[in-house]
């Protein structure tokens, strides 16, 4: 038994290992009984630390959102435009990094404040720009769940960037849907170009904010 396996079992030990085993068998694939193996432990000392799968699921999230703010910090002189832009590209960058990241993050509740201080902190950029906390809150959310939703759709295509699943190969998907023409040639704005697609439909979103708002 190595040193790393008689380290002090907690929460972060826990959520680490189901992180790292999340890129291997996927979150179907993921059970308290693979973590514990891993661990080389029984699975009811889990139970000590989380109730269920889905409190471990919240921790993972957490996890996530950690080791994302953890880079360098964002600039105090962002206009809220760039802060959206940099925050949810972060976000996407931070979820493409797991095997069903987007699955875990969705509907996860944060076990700690740490986002307190990123929020707190965009709230207020976003108010000093004469938007009211109600809109702030609503283009923040309304941008956070776009890029949630996109990669949970991305990744049902490219569960990882260097993988694609069977199914959906573009030429055949046409073949299929030849009496329907422009449906089959939206097979390529659909599922490929990722990057592309998510810039401008943030751009769009951003635009959108803007002009209901008039917040310039």
């Amino acid at each position: 038994m190595n040193t790393e396996r008689r380290a002090p079992l907690d929460r972060k030990r826990v959520a680490d290992t189901a992180l790292k085993l999340l890129n291997e068998v996927g979150l179907d694939g993921l059970t308290l009984r693979g973590i514990a193996k891993e661990l080389d432990v029984k699975a009811p000392a889990l139970y000590w630390h989380f109730k269920d799968k889905q409190a471990l699921l919240d921790e993972m999230a957490t996890e996530m959102y950690r080791r994302m703010i953890a880079a360098p910090p964002l600039d105090p002189g962002d206009t809220w435009q760039e802060r959206l832009l940099k925050t949810n590209r972060g976000l996407r960058t931070a979820l493409l990094g797991y095997r069903h990241g987007a699955r875990v993050f969705s509907g996860s509740r944060f076990t700690g404040i740490e986002h307190a201080e990123q929020m707190e902190d965009n709230l207020r950029l976003f108010t000093a720009a004469g938007l009211t906390l109600a809109q702030a809150v609503r283009a923040t959310s309304t941008t956070y769940l776009y890029t949630l939703g996109f990669v949970t759709e991305e990744q049902g295509v490219q569960p990882l960037p260097d993988e694609r699943r069977e199914g959906y190969d573009l030429d055949e998907r046409a073949r299929l849907l030849a009496d329907f023409p422009l449906s089959a040639q939206a097979g390529a704005e659909l599922f490929q170009d990722y990057d592309r697609h998510f810039e401008e439909g943030l751009a769009l979103l951003i635009a959108g904010i803007e002009a209901r708002y008039r917040a310039g």
